[in-house]
């Protein structure tokens, strides 16, 4: 018999009872529908103990690596702390150690962190600041011995969070995060696949540290960026990826501006125009989608009808009203 912990109340999970029986039973509220691991309405995530492997069929494998699993499917094998998806935040403090413009629009922040806290390249946190006004950012690093986070915060025209970062935050501030979510990241496996990523303007955080740690990790399959902008000040880091695409021989980078005014050195167009159709197939291909919404959506059903399994698809499409990055 396991025990199930979920907020501050433990139960007993009888042999022959899911997750999600066992919680119903003691009124707790989860949402669910078909109880048969098909429409994942009952998605939780372990917070100690991984979840049984047959908990997890059919659920991304970034999910899989973060122990996410289906809690109607879900017979638990040992004692499991669990929570649902929006129930996950455990905040720590952090001090705004770099600020920086990318472009007139875009800041590079940099955080850094004493409390243990894990991360995968690509995914977001919650950053709070003292009045308690909340926005969720890209992470756009790597984990490493430095305990730092960096973000690229564009501001947005009425973006209360955004312009005070801009105009306001000061070098030594502190800031609350919370625990790190989201499955846009990269996994280790599969090497020599073909990855395909496709942003726009401040889209581009988490796709540099996805890059980042595809390479890190000896990713030798080809990797295609293609970083777009209606003009100059949503493109950065221009030099920083053409060195790394120089140096890099699986790496190509492409900049794109979808305005009237075209600078000779960038391609015209949109981003994922210009993508497809420099590619005939994307079947067999990993792609990572990130930035404007509308982009990210109509991408992600031009990707798939190019021949990408919807489980190679990774999508961060920045909700303004949510996310303001």
């Amino acid at each position: 018999m396991a025990r199930i912990t979920i907020g501050e109340s433990t139960f007993s999970c009888q042999a022959d009872e899911s997750v999600l029986e066992t919680l119903l039973k003691e009124n707790i509220q989860i949402p669910f529908g078909c109880r048969q691991g098909v429409c994942q309405a009952c998605l939780m995530r372990s917070l100690d103990n991984p979840p049984p492997e047959s908990a997890q069929i059919g659920i991304k494998h970034t999910l899989q690596a973060q122990n996410y699993f289906l809690a109607c499917v879900c017979h638990p094998e040992q004692d499991m702390t669990v929570a649902l998806p929006n129930q996950q935040d455990a905040f720590i403090q952090a001090e705004v150690i770099k600020k920086q413009l990318l472009t007139p629009d875009i800041v590079h922040l940099v955080l850094k962190y004493q409390t243990s806290f894990n991360f995968f390249a690509g995914q977001f946190v919650n950053l709070q600041r003292l009045d308690g006004l909340t926005r969720s950012y890209s992470i756009a690093n790597i984990p490493h011995q430095k305990n730092i986070l960096e973000f690229h915060i564009r501001r947005l025209p009425n973006g209360q969070f955004s312009n005070w970062v801009h105009d306001e935050l000061e070098l030594g501030a502190q800031l609350t995060l919370s625990t790190a979510q989201g499955a846009c990241h990269y996994l280790p496996g599969r090497a020599a696949q073909p990855l395909i990523l496709i942003g726009t303007g401040s889209g581009l955080a988490p796709l540099y540290g996805i890059i980042t740690d595809a390479l890190n990790q000896g990713h030798a399959g080809p990797i295609h960026l293609f970083h777009g902008s209606r003009d100059l000040n949503g493109l950065y880091f221009i030099e920083e990826l053409r060195d790394l695409a120089a140096k890099t021989d699986n790496f190509h980078y492409t900049t794109c501006l979808s305005g009237e005014s075209i600078d000779s050195d960038h391609i015209q167009g949109r981003a994922n125009d210009v993508a497809l159709d420099s590619l005939e197939s994307l079947g067999g291909w990993r792609v990572f989608l990130c930035g404007h919404p509308d982009m990210v959506n109509q991408t992600k059903k031009m990707v798939f009808m190019k021949g990408a399994s919807m489980a190679d698809i990774y999508a961060d499409a920045f909700h303004v009203l949510q996310i303001e990055n």
